[in-house]
């Protein structure tokens, strides 16, 4: 590629452009259709010199399967996708929906696509055993989020255990009682129940658990009536 670069540099004259990314901007859009650089005023802006040729731009246009099956493989390195997530990847590049459809169809065939495995790998991940704690209401927000079907999240938090669930209430609880130290039982016992709420976890082992590590930690949770809903 320097090689290439250097003989069109010695052959023809350095542009007025080079070091100037603006004007270079110019006179590349110039060249590639509007105007051109022999066209109206396209080489007087560009000091008499086009760009030099490109033959990947100059080539056929790429075929528009390969192009969605880059895509897929590339949004599938790393982690696993919904089916959903990689079908609005594909609207969002313009990839015809036949084509799109019909990719997803294969990639499904082949394993790599599959609603019901990545629905348990998120769980793993941002549930009780995960980063985030969340509980199974929250879970299942994101995972329809993401597209999976109702029957696939319930399937999969079917097997989210109870007991992990309210140890991992408990641990975030006790996490961030140590920034409450200096506020009130009745305030840090809305502030504890209202973020186990975020994260998914019904108003009764939410009370529940809060009234206990505060009774651990020596401190009164006020009584309060569990609200019907949340």
């Amino acid at each position: 590629m320097t090689a290439r670069r250097d003989t069109w540099q010695d052959e023809r004259p350095a542009p007025s452009w080079l070091g100037d990314v603006a004007a270079g901007v110019e006179a590349w859009t110039a060249a590639s259709g509007r105007g051109g650089p022999d066209g109206p005023g396209g080489t007087e802006r560009s000091g008499g010199v086009a760009p030099p040729p490109d033959p990947v731009a100059e080539g056929p246009e790429a075929d528009a399967e390969s192009v969605a099956r880059t895509i897929l493989l590339d949004q599938l390195t790393g982690r696993a996708r919904s089916r959903r997530e990689l079908h609005d990847k594909l609207r969002a590049k313009n990839v015809p929906d036949e084509i799109a459809v019909r990719l997803l169809d294969r990639f499904e065939e082949v394993g790599l696509i599959d609603d019901a495995a990545f629905a348990r790998t998120w769980i793993s991940i941002r549930g009780a055993d995960g980063s985030k704690a969340l509980a199974r209401r929250a879970l299942a927000q994101e995972l329809r989020r993401k597209g999976v079907a109702d029957e696939v999240v319930k399937e999969a938090l079917a097997e989210v255990d109870t007991d992990a669930e309210t140890e991992a209430a408990r641990a975030l609880v006790r996490r961030k009682l140590r920034s409450l130290a200096r506020v009130d039982d009745a305030t840090a016992t809305r502030r504890l129940v209202g973020m186990l709420g975020r994260k998914g976890y019904p108003p009764g082992v939410s009370f529940a658990v809060v009234k206990e590590e505060l009774a651990a930690a020596e401190r009164d949770a006020p009584d309060a009536e569990v609200p019907d809903t949340w």
